[in-house]
């Protein structure tokens, strides 16, 4: 199939890679050139904006950082729907507010493409083991077009339910998350005040009823899990400014929903922190060098 491949950042490369790799054919746009050589090199096909890339596509992926570059790769003079054929299905797999995602789809739909929301959970690694899952947002049958194409790149491809509900689905995933790394965080780091070993401690959480995704294979405390960016400087993983995004997108809808999220107000404002400190870059498991002494 030929798949115009749109945002080849941290997530959207290691997907592109698993789809050219099953055999697909890739019109591919991003602002980062040496991806796009590298990807290039793999057999896939620079394309000089979003729209030429979805000219002659006949699926449509896209994965941005944000909102705002959602709107303007889809809407923008030289966007998706400015290129794109009526008829081709068409999937954002960026994580962005629900509203936002609604939009931009209603304004496909106009343009007669069917657009669902998919965003993934799995990380970096499971974006480069294929092993994602993807929370999608779509009718029944735009869910059957995508899901083949969705299994290449990941293990779970989950019905959520309309165009919308993958986004609500991940940002209640991801608060949790957000709210579940701090509470690890604290409860390493009181043990360590306290004198116990640490590898001991998470020993006990994970075979105990405070065993959790975050302790028990992506424990922020060094040494304790090997894979995790803890034991490597907290680097190679899921941005602590962008679990502040989401946080962001978590409190907002909440705002808006009249739904009070209070622990995910205060994970919130301790990434705020952590980002104001220059630290943003880093996994956002170093949120625990907030609660630990001066090394």
């Amino acid at each position: 199939m030929n798949i115009a491949f749109i945002g080849l950042g941290n997530m959207g490369a290691p997907m592109a890679r698993n789809l050219l790799k099953a055999g697909h054919s890739l019109n591919l746009f991003d602002l980062n050139q040496a991806v796009l050589a590298e990807l290039a090199a793999l057999g896939g096909t620079v394309s000089a904006s979003p729209r030429d890339a979805a000219q002659g596509a006949a699926l449509v992926i896209t994965m941005l950082p944000a909102a705002a570059h959602v709107r303007s790769v889809w809407l923008g003079e030289d966007g998706v729907l400015a290129g794109i054929a009526a008829g081709t299905p068409a999937v954002d797999c960026s994580t962005i507010d629900p509203q936002t995602a609604r939009e931009v789809a209603a304004a496909a739909a106009r343009q007669g493409v069917a657009m669902a929301d998919a965003p993934v959970s799995g990380g970096t690694g499971g974006a480069a083991a294929g092993t994602l899952t993807f929370m999608v947002g779509a009718t029944a049958e735009l869910f059957a077009t995508l899901q083949p194409v969705l299994a290449q790149m990941g293990r779970n491809i989950v019905h959520c339910g309309d165009v919308g509900t993958g986004q609500i689905a991940k940002i209640c995933n991801n608060l949790l998350l957000g709210i579940s790394m701090v509470g690890v965080s604290e409860a390493m780091a009181l043990g360590d005040a306290l004198g116990i070993d640490t590898q001991v401690l998470a020993g006990i959480i994970n075979s105990s009823t405070g065993r959790c995704w975050s302790s028990d294979t992506y424990n922020p405390w060094p040494g304790v899990i090997e894979t995790a960016p803890a034991s490597r400087g907290y680097t190679g993983g899921f941005g602590a400014d962008l679990m502040l995004k989401d946080l962001g997108l978590a409190t907002e809808a909440a705002r808006q929903a009249r739904q009070p999220v209070v622990l995910g107000a205060v994970a919130q404002q301790l990434y705020q922190a952590m980002s104001l400190r220059g630290e943003g870059g880093k996994d956002f498991s170093a949120i625990v060098n907030s609660y630990r002494k001066p090394q």
